[in-house]
């Protein structure tokens, strides 16, 4: 009974590898396997009218700040306020010994008076014929230059008492009483703490929708979360070439009590609304040679396309250049894309990883 089973299953293998043989005829190629399209997530470029607001940090500063100098040297006898002294315009800052100066003005008065009975001398002696018009010519000079020397000592000695060019707070005193000073010394730094501005930096991007007189929202770290109310003073005329900003100053009006040169503070600028072409952020990709897309074209394929981005609206960024409105542009699935690679559109980011570390290179507001 064994030996006619082995027989039965060795006359069966031959013809079950005639049957698979039979399956694949011979000459014919081996199926070749078409590659699946790559997976990706599209979004439309949509023309919108949008609304921006910029944030910025600033450090408050006087707008008017005068460094008191002396024109002339002496010693210090008076020097009445210290920082932080409020000062009425014209009120006394500091005043240098004169003496010397007044002793000198007296001469030049007798020296004036003296030139002036001689000059009436001559004259009445010029009438009877018995002085020259070359002495009355001498003599006339001679008291231009007495005169001369007079009002030039006494605008030294005004020069002594030093007053206050304007309403203002002391803040820096860098002498004392007793010291002799050359001319040109620093001596006191006076500012106006009702000029307070800010400073901040805005790209040039945003420049064109700023005048001067717009308003501003202004907080100040110090002074808690309240905001005040700020107006553009002045906008620069020249941007920095490497950052693309130019200084907007800001000014508080009115200034809030507690408000101080130095103290930090955020500025709020509201633009008009701008219409833009928007783009999703994550959209826009960079290279060694700039700004690109992956754009969908016809045939189920994506076209590399270079674009010059703009200002960046949340998780939006807008395009200046490179894309017109409808066009789709790949989100997500950028792994392994290509230009001219085929494409299938899902409706959510495919299974495979994706590279989402790729910054968009927006340059954004300037921030």
């Amino acid at each position: 009974m064994r030996a006619r089973v082995t027989a039965s299953c060795v006359w069966l293998i031959p013809a079950l590898l005639g049957l698979a043989c039979s399956k694949v005829p011979e000459g014919t190629p081996a199926a070749k396997r078409e590659r699946p399209p790559h997976l990706v997530a599209v979004a439309a470029v949509e023309r919108e009218t949008v609304r921006y607001s910029a944030l910025r940090t600033g450090t408050l500063r006087a707008r008017r700040t005068v460094r008191i100098f002396n024109q002339e040297e002496g010693r210090i006898t008076e020097l009445p306020h210290f920082e932080g002294d409020r000062v009425r315009a014209g009120q006394l800052l500091a005043r240098i010994d004169d003496a010397l100066l007044r002793a000198e003005l007296e001469k030049a008065t007798a020296n004036r008076r003296q030139a002036e009975q001689e000059i009436k001398r001559l004259r009445q002696l010029a009438s009877r014929n018995l002085a020259s018009e070359d002495e009355l010519t001498r003599a006339a000079t001679a008291l231009e230059v007495a005169r001369a020397e007079e009002s030039l000592l006494g605008t030294r000695i005004g020069y002594t008492a030093i007053r206050a060019p304007l309403q203002g707070v002391v803040t820096e005193r860098l002498v004392e009483p007793g010291d002799a000073v050359p001319r040109y010394t620093h001596l006191l730094t006076l500012s106006d703490p009702a000029s307070l501005i800010t400073d901040v930096a805005v790209s040039e991007l945003l420049l064109p929708n700023l005048k001067k007189g717009d308003e501003a929202a202004v907080r100040i770290d110090a002074l808690g979360d309240r905001v005040f109310a700020g107006r553009i003073q002045r906008i620069h005329p020249t941007v920095d070439p490497r950052l693309r900003t130019a200084t907007v100053e800001i000014a508080l009006s009115p200034v809030p009590d507690g408000a101080r040169p130095g103290q930090l503070c955020r500025v709020a600028l509201e633009l008009p609304g701008l219409e833009q072409r928007l783009v999703p952020f994550a959209a826009v990709r960079r290279d060694g040679e700039g700004e690109y897309v992956y754009r969908l074209a016809e045939g189920s394929s994506v076209q590399r396309v270079r674009v010059r981005s703009g200002l960046i609206f949340g998780d939006r960024i807008s395009v200046a250049e490179g894309l017109t409105d409808g066009d789709q542009v790949v989100v997500k699935g950028f792994l392994g894309l290509s230009d001219g690679k085929r494409v299938e559109v899902v409706s959510a980011a495919p299974d495979a990883p994706t590279a989402t570390s790729a910054s968009p290179g927006g340059r954004g507001d300037g921030g």
